[in-house]
């Protein structure tokens, strides 16, 4: 493996964690309708569980509501099931063919909550980021005992602080990501 290569699979493992990160503050509740929140939720449908966004239409009629028109009328309570037990603390309604939600305003507890659990979620990608860095770190040291092509003291040196610059920079997107969705949670 060359210098190259280790720089650009811990910057693809960083980047992915950040993706994850990313996809995962879609479905976190700031107090406004949004498809991202119930489109990942898994429904026990035709013996398997499937995401909510695969069995039916998502849309937001009003800022506080999210209409849920199933493609399968007789999906319908599994969906409603399916919320319940989704830990959203909002109580779907079905109406005829079609599930409302309705969120509530969100209690000063309840974002305090969200802002603390969206916290750990950043907290465990940069773990993921960090071993990013630490495979490549130990992929840089067996360069050293390498005996295809040798590389430098310095050249090695000079890698390592690559790695960590990239490290920093996905970190520092990492929290300005959090910093912006936990403002976003707090705002009433």
């Amino acid at each position: 493996m060359d210098p190259d290569t280790i720089l650009f699979e811990a910057e693809a493992a960083m980047e992915k964690a950040l993706d994850y990160l990313k996809s995962e503050f879609k479905g976190v509740r700031t107090g406004r309708a949004s498809p991202a929140l119930v489109e990942f939720i898994k429904v026990d449908a035709y013996g398997s569980l499937t995401d909510l966004k695969n069995l039916a239409a998502i849309g937001v009629p009003e800022s506080t509501q999210i209409l849920i028109k199933p493609f399968d009328a007789s999906l319908v309570n599994a969906i409603k099931t399916a919320i319940e037990k989704s830990g959203l603390g909002i109580n779907p309604m079905p109406e005829g063919k079609q599930l409302r939600l309705n969120l509530p305003p969100m209690s000063k507890d309840r974002r305090e909550k969200e802002a603390a659990r969206i916290k750990k979620m950043c907290e465990e990608q940069k773990v993921i980021m960090r071993n990013g860095r630490r495979d490549a770190n130990k992929h840089a040291d067996d360069l050293k005992k390498a005996t295809a092509k040798h590389y430098s003291e310095d050249d090695l040196e000079q890698l390592k602080e690559e790695i960590q610059e990239l490290l920093k920079k996905y970190e520092t997107t990492a929290d300005q990501l959090l910093e912006s969705k936990t403002k976003e949670i707090m705002t009433i």
